[in-house]
């Protein structure tokens, strides 16, 4: 949060354009206030903020239809959170002069803008209705192109300011699509607006991961024939380097959270086992031996503990290893099939995808076992699934018939929806963490 004397910070986004954070539009004192709303609460109602049509500064009081886009783009970027209720711009014709009480909601997002050379200059401010305050404002600069980033920039510190953490409408979700005709590796923005292709290899690439940091994808490519494990650097034009072509298996890496190393399924010995191996591609250790079939590691946050898939009772199930004991715990019990687990970037739940009534749900178990919690009810096929990086939400692939798209729910079962629709069927997504910049 910005106070006091104005400050000024160069940030970098994609393809070197910037974004120059001018100043806070806010007091000290008023910008000390934050609202930490309680959205955890069981008896918790969605907020009610309006996003009225964006300002020209220049005077011009037509509404273009860049005006309406800027602020729908806000309001959707809100609404994806889940506990924010955005009334419809046109339902009191999109002003921003209006009696926001008159209106029912609690808080109001405003737009202005203006144009400086090739350059857009945004102010957006947050008022509390009921408090009749600007809780905090921003003032930013930078190409036109890139007005979007700064729009969600704002608003994920409209939701730090809401709730006490960041929110997620920059992060992005990779995934697998055949809409090529092949089944390549693709990025979406988790509101759609922005859709690319990772991989062009014209064979089948699965189960992309994200570095700690969000700027690596790794993955597995079947182009030379082996399922080789490769990494991308997203932010140098996807620069694609070999980092395991081991005879069998190279499958499914999990970064430890320092980044350094990672956990890797091979099969260069005949069984699927796990090892830990470093970002060069050198193995430092093995850690599972010869014990059933072990794939789909994910890392506790801390990194002190692993959890994986292992057939080694019999059937896919749930464990957990501690990484400096390599002691070894089975979490899951109930059910014949579960599989591919994500642990929460908060370490208190892990998500997975398990075979219940006939097809594969969503659910999430406590890292000491116990009981589950099912997620989906629906008649269709729910699988890997990945945790959003503020730990809220849970993004998967759902099969229903011959359609498989990407749809994301709530941690509390409620508001499972498609995320985009693309051509082709898309599956295995995983949730990038937070743009750092």
């Amino acid at each position: 949060m910005i106070m006091g004397s104005d400050k000024k910070k160069l940030m970098k986004i994609a393809n070197f354009f910037a974004i120059l954070l001018v100043f806070g539009l806010l007091t000290g004192a008023a910008a000390a206030a934050r609202v930490y709303l309680d959205i955890t609460s069981p008896d918790f109602r969605k907020v009610p903020v309006a996003v009225p049509y964006f300002v020209n500064k220049a005077g011009s009081r037509q509404v273009r239809e860049s005006d309406m886009a800027m602020a729908d783009l806000l309001a959707r970027g809100l609404t994806f959170h889940g506990f924010i209720a955005v009334p419809a711009a046109d339902s009191y014709g999109g002003r921003q002069d209006i009696k926001w009480r008159d209106l029912g909601v609690d808080f109001a997002v405003l737009g202005r803008y203006e144009a400086e050379d090739t350059n857009i200059v945004l102010e957006l401010q947050l008022l509390d209705v009921n408090e009749d305050r600007t809780v905090f404002g921003r003032r930013y600069k930078g190409p036109w192109q890139i007005k979007e980033k700064m729009i969600l920039k704002f608003c994920d510190e409209v939701i730090m300011q809401l709730t006490g953490e960041a929110g997620v409408s920059r992060s992005r979700i990779a995934f697998v699509s055949d809409k090529s005709g092949y089944k390549e590796i693709y990025l979406a923005d988790v509101l759609g607006e922005e859709v690319q292709q990772v991989t062009r290899h014209q064979n089948l690439a699965v189960s992309p991961r994200f570095s700690p940091d969000g700027g690596l994808l790794a993955y597995t490519s079947y182009h030379r024939g082996n399922p080789n494990l490769y990494v991308t650097n997203l932010a140098q034009s996807q620069t694609t380097r070999a980092l395991s072509r081991r005879k069998g298996l190279n499958l499914a890496p999990a970064w430890a959270p320092d980044g350094k190393t990672m956990a890797i399924t091979l099969s260069k010995d005949g069984n699927p086992d796990l090892y830990l191996m470093n970002s060069s591609g050198e193995i430092l250790k093995q850690l599972t031996k010869n014990a059933g079939i072990n794939v789909s590691p994910s890392w506790s946050p801390d990194g002190r503990q692993l959890v994986f898939v292992s057939d080694r009772s019999g059937t896919p199930q749930l464990y957990v290893m501690d990484m400096k004991t390599r002691s070894v715990n089975r979490i899951t019990f109930k059910g014949s099939d579960n599989s591919e687990p994500n642990w929460s970037p908060k370490g208190d739940w892990i998500t997975y995808s398990g075979l219940a009534e006939g097809n594969y749900h969503i659910f999430i178990i406590r890292p000491e076992g116990g009981q589950a919690v099912q997620l989906t009810t629906d008649r269709s096929n729910h699988e890997s699934p990945s945790w959003s990086p503020d730990g809220r939400q849970i993004v998967f692939a759902r099969h229903r018939d011959q359609d498989r798209q990407i749809c994301a729910i709530y941690k509390n079962g409620s508001g499972l929806r498609p995320l985009f629709r693309e051509k082709g069927r898309q599956t295995s997504p995983q949730w990038s963490p937070r743009e750092s910049k």
